[in-house]
């Protein structure tokens, strides 16, 4: 709510809005707040095939059709993408009776989450890159004796075997305790001409809080926003070579949160954003799973259980299916094709 307040003090301070253009058959009414472009919601959602309906006047808006549930309120960056918190770039604002969404958000969030990406014909999902966090002379958190890294990696040997029984070829960027560059873990993504990279890691918060836990899934912020993970309201304009991946990343990211939410019924934290090297640099589409809280003394305990990462290994499995059904998706098909609702 801090950092909503302050960026409202910004728009305030720049003059509040800018003028409208009308609504047409080049996209929905557009206007400047606060110095960025935003749309109104819901010209955004209706003219996306969406049935928007008002849960509270002027406060929280759901729009739906039989595929997609999107919620959204006024005065927040985190919406609902059905059933799954998502958060956003900039907040959703409430003008003259209605909510906007930035341009940014619109583009980078909710057009891959209405209209899943589409690969190429010839584009298949057949090759997987595993990062198991850390390792070597970085061992990431600490809980006594236990390592995050050894459970990075344990996790991503298991997460191999899956993904190898599900049909695909997997490569990890280190299988024993070996310290690798961060920038050479996405450069073995584009030597094995890699379709995906996946980098796995097991969270914490400070000792001052141990009750923090749950999953959430990172991709990369996109050239113009701030990261979900950065203090006050930097922006960020250069484009990285991940951002040529932006619509991907995001469902890539949604669909493991979904199944790691759905399977494991983890508290859900959420698809968020950030520039980790591991993300900027990668060639492909690419996230960062942050499977569970090692600092949560009740959450350890599952992550330290090798029953449970191998259902967790499953859920990133079934995340990944999602996906490759959707990207690999032809115009002809129909919903039922999928491998799994979205």
């Amino acid at each position: 709510m801090k950092a909503v307040l302050t960026w409202m003090l910004v728009w305030l301070a720049a003059g509040g809005t800018g003028w409208s253009s009308p609504v047409g058959s080049n996209g929905p009414q557009s206007r400047k707040l606060g110095g960025l472009d935003y749309l109104s919601l819901t010209d955004w959602v209706t003219q996306n095939e969406l049935q928007p309906e008002w849960v509270k006047k002027e406060k929280s808006l759901v729009a739906a059709n039989r595929l997609t549930r999107l919620e959204f309120e006024a005065d927040t960056r985190d919406i609902s993408l059905n059933g799954v918190k998502v958060r956003l770039s900039f907040p959703i604002l409430l003008q003259d009776g209605g909510l906007w969404v930035s341009r940014i958000d619109a583009q980078a969030a909710l057009k891959p989450a209405v209209h899943p990406p589409r690969n190429p014909t010839s584009s298949h999902v057949r090759r997987i890159v595993l990062d198991p966090g850390h390792g070597g002379k970085d061992p990431g958190f600490q809980d006594g004796s236990r390592q995050e890294k050894r459970y990075a990696l344990l996790l991503a040997l298991d997460l191999a075997v899956e993904l190898r029984r599900a049909g695909y070829e997997v490569f990890l960027t280190r299988g024993t305790d070996k310290y690798i560059e961060r920038e050479l873990r996405p450069e073995l993504a584009r030597v094995r001409k890699a379709d995906l990279f996946i980098s796995l890691h097991w969270n914490s918060v400070g000792t001052t809080r141990n009750d923090v836990q749950g999953a959430q899934v990172y991709c990369l912020t996109p050239a113009g926003a701030p990261s979900s993970n950065a203090s006050g309201n930097e922006i960020g304009t250069t484009s990285w070579p991940g951002n040529r991946y932006d619509d991907r990343n995001f469902y890539l990211a949604y669909a493991i949160q979904r199944a790691l939410k759905n399977t494991l019924g983890a508290e859900d934290r959420g698809v968020l954003r950030a520039r980790f090297e591991v993300l900027r640099l990668a060639e492909v589409p690419a996230v960062l799973v942050e499977g569970g809280f090692m600092s949560n003394p009740v959450e350890s305990r599952k992550i330290y259980d090798p029953a449970y990462r191998h259902q967790m290994a499953r859920a990133i499995v079934a995340g990944v299916r999602t996906y490759q059904s959707e990207v690999e998706r032809t115009a002809k098909a129909t919903p039922k094709a999928r491998v799994t609702p979205r």
